[in-house]
């Protein structure tokens, strides 16, 4: 993870157990390395796009290390404003007003098939591939990343977490340990 103001991020690495804390520990490096020095969104795609670049190198020169990656969720806090950048399914939210709202959507296998109705959110829940991944940084040269701004108030939670989290607590039960 990353936690080094205005900058915040977290990576879950994939590939077996050394080689997915490989990634994410050059992920997260990447980050810190390159700063937070503000621009928003396109600020955010060009930190995962580093971050990409370096876990994708280390794989293909590594033969020990092919086929590792991570996923990645950035926040970038300025003038009032959080700049989310996201690959993977780690996942931000946003508690406001009692509410607790995921502000990103999961790339992964199982997700889709609950946002082309092939799924329901309780079938997922349980469902033998909920853990295969569509989207993560390593694998390719470039990476797809969603990005999007939300803006800030007095009172906002926000919360970077990875899978880790969301399949052992639930929603409801995060919104009330965050209150």
């Amino acid at each position: 993870y990353v936690c080094e103001p205005p900058l915040f991020a977290v990576a879950d690495g994939m590939g077996g157990a050394q080689a997915g804390e490989l990634a994410s520990n050059l992920a997260a490096a990447a980050l810190r390395d390159e700063g937070s020095r503000g621009g928003g969104e396109e600020r955010v795609d060009e930190l995962i796009q580093e971050a990409n670049r370096r876990v994708y190198e280390r794989q293909t020169q590594d033969s020990s290390a092919t086929g590792m990656g991570t996923t990645m969720t950035v926040a970038l806090v300025e003038d009032g404003h959080v700049a989310i950048g996201h690959v993977g399914d780690s996942r931000a939210y946003l508690i406001r007003d009692r509410r607790l709202e995921q502000l990103t959507e999961d790339h992964s296998l199982v997700a889709e098939l609950v946002r082309s109705g092939k799924l329901s959110p309780e079938e997922a829940e349980g469902h033998p591939q909920r853990s295969v991944i569509t989207r993560a940084l390593g694998p390719e040269e470039r990476v797809k990343v969603d990005t999007m701004t939300s803006p800030g108030r007095d009172g906002d939670v926000y919360l970077l977490c990875s899978d880790g989290l969301t399949t052992m607590v639930d929603e409801e039960q995060i919104r009330k340990i965050l209150e």
